[in-house]
């Protein structure tokens, strides 16, 4: 089993947008080089809600994209701040991480989690797609951009543990309402999971109790697998 979505890495969405654009009045006297490179990146990041995840939306009828779970987690954000444990993140850094973080995928696609062979390259797929995207933008917001990208991935500031956090909790709530039919259908672990939403803890333990009752009550449901995962995932 590989899980990476398909994606068109070739074709760019700019070209069609930009003749638009360049169509207006408004338009053609503008000289500003960053109005048009932002416009190109708004254009460009359309794409994200192309990119389906492996995570099925509430009513099961069709899996959610990209941007549907970024803008899902940036609401979550706001709302589940006042259950961490410790010092407060600074929140509008935290959405802006929820909203980008899985903009690279418009290029390196979507690689489910608990595939090990797709994710082999997951990092370096993602690092050359997070340039191109970024690159689009005038280069002050493309080095944030890029920059805030970094931190999530890395998880080593508050903002980006809390970010990634529910990132990971978000999917979790979405397959355990929907009877566990993608876990079922990877043939997905219980420990798999404990082990996929451990940032939980170091962020809040209420959340993290939370998410570990719903991963037992998925094993008695039948939804994971109840056996322990290989001792080489236990150490990572």
């Amino acid at each position: 089993m590989t899980a990476v979505t398909e994606v068109d890495t070739g074709k760019c969405q700019t070209g069609e947008y930009r003749k638009m654009l360049e169509s207006l009045p408004v338009f053609m006297n503008v000289s500003d080089d960053a109005f048009i490179e932002i416009m190109d990146f708004i254009a460009e990041i359309d794409k994200l809600k192309t990119i389906s995840r492996q995570t099925l939306i509430l009513d099961g009828t069709r899996y959610e994209n990209d941007a549907e779970h970024s803008w899902h987690i940036s609401v979550m954000a706001p709302l589940l701040i006042r259950y961490l444990d410790g010092e407060a993140p600074d929140l509008l850094k935290t959405i802006k991480m929820a909203l980008i973080h899985d903009m690279v995928e418009i290029f390196a696609g979507d690689t489910y989690c608990y595939d090990k062979a797709a994710s082999a390259d997951k990092k370096e797929r993602e690092e050359a797609a997070a340039k191109r995207l970024f690159g689009i933008l005038p280069d002050a917001q493309a080095e944030e951009f890029l920059n805030l990208w970094h931190e999530f991935e890395e998880m080593k500031t508050i903002e980006s543990a809390y970010a990634a956090a529910l990132d990971k909790l978000q999917p979790l709530i979405h397959n355990y309402l929907t009877d566990g039919k993608s876990w079922k259908l990877h043939g997905v672990y219980a420990g798999e999971v404990r082990v996929r939403i451990s940032q939980l803890r170091s962020v809040s333990l209420k959340l993290w109790e939370f998410a570990d009752s719903i991963i037992s009550m998925s094993v008695s449901k039948g939804y994971l697998k109840a056996e322990p995962i290989d001792k080489k995932m236990h150490k990572n």
